[in-house]
């Protein structure tokens, strides 16, 4: 059974949907009932819980054991390109008891920072195959615009959904999460189980041109890479014409969102800030984009089917179409949920050929 990137999104927005289409239902279905005890007990049922729920922080097992995991889910999360978000949100709610609006945003604070020390230690990582930055600052250019802006809307709906919409949500994204990695799992298994009978099928019948056969053949590349010190990989790895732009966009994101915390919710000038964040992410994503389309279109036309960056896909509209949508996806359930954007981009740049060293930095 496949279960690709497509039907993952196409489950995810499926599924998101009747939930929330079902909470609106609910809703008003309440707000209409005119029995005021039944309608009261509809609300509690049904409505949002605008108590939060902040557990006094003391010296327990439970603190111990959400420390223990949150260790493990930041290392694993990182090491997989998916943050931890999948670990941090049902510890912070199951283990210390924090709601699930609060549990979100203290996961993304959580998956910010094992990112940041992430990011820090692999710019002195060479890349594994070639003598480019280990960090393709073109799928960056184009996925974190859209990523931003999705995190800005995500958050935006957390406010305005109620607790209980926010838990059914966790539940229909883990569902579907844990399901896409088992069935990966088990392909890639597959997968390595008969490249591993094919090899060892293939050192006993390895012969030479003259019908001798050949055992531990191995042999050193002619030409071996250069040597360089940590120092020379990590200037290697920088871009800052790129990583300019990238602390532009990242910049006037906060400034909007610092901004808008000062005015009047719903009012003119917070939909003008709100909106203001559209153009910035569409502007840097559409300059990469264009930049991406016309070196596929001019490398197809002269016969060179080299890779433009470390995806192999086609750079075609419908592609790059596609990847906006899976950013902005992937940023929403990250600000809605607390899960973290790489839940949807990782799995979708190891479908487009990007190789997992690359993947999660």
């Amino acid at each position: 059974m496949s279960f690709s990137t497509k039907t993952f999104i196409v489950y995810l927005v499926s599924g998101f949907s009747v939930a929330v289409l079902s909470a609106l239902y609910l809703t008003q279905n309440t707000n209409d009932h005119k029995n005021s005890s039944l309608s009261l007990q509809l609300h509690g049922s049904y409505g949002s819980i605008t108590d939060k729920t902040w557990p006094e922080l003391k010296p327990s097992w439970r603190l111990a054991l959400a420390s223990i995991i949150g260790f493990l889910g930041s290392a694993f999360g990182t090491v997989g390109g998916v943050g931890g978000g999948g670990i941090f949100v049902p510890m912070l709610t199951l283990i210390i008891g924090f709601d699930t609006k609060s549990a979100a945003a203290l996961s993304k604070c959580m998956i910010m920072g094992a990112s940041t020390s992430s990011v820090f230690y692999n710019l002195r990582v060479r890349h594994p195959t070639k003598d480019v930055p280990i960090l393709d600052y073109d799928l960056a250019l184009l996925f974190q615009p859209m990523l931003m802006l999705g995190i800005t809307v995500g958050v935006a709906l957390s406010v305005v959904f109620p607790y209980w919409l926010i838990t059914v949500l966790i539940i229909i994204l883990f569902i579907g999460t844990s399901s896409r990695s088992f069935f990966k799992g088990t392909e890639m298994w597959k997968e390595e189980t008969l490249l591993k009978k094919e090899m060892a099928q293939a050192q006993t019948t390895f012969v030479n041109s003259r019908g001798e056969l050949l055992i531990d053949t191995e042999y050193d590349p002619l030409v071996p890479r250069e040597e360089k010190t940590p120092m020379q990989i990590f200037c290697s790895n920088l871009k800052w014409k790129r990583i300019l732009v990238l602390m532009i966009v990242w910049v006037s994101f906060l400034l909007l969102q610092v901004i808008k915390n000062d005015v009047k919710v719903c009012s003119v000038w917070y939909w003008v800030l709100f909106s203001l964040q559209f153009p910035i992410a569409l502007v840097v994503f559409w300059y990469e984009a264009m930049k991406l389309y016309k070196d596929y279109k001019k490398r197809m036309n002269t016969g060179n089917l080299e890779c433009i960056c470390e995806a192999s896909i086609e750079w075609t509209v419908l592609h790059i179409v596609f990847c906006a949508l899976c950013g902005i996806l992937g940023g929403t359930v990250g600000g809605l949920l607390g899960s973290g954007g790489g839940f949807i981009l990782g799995p979708l740049l190891i479908e487009i050929g990007v190789i997992p060293q690359v993947q999660y930095i």
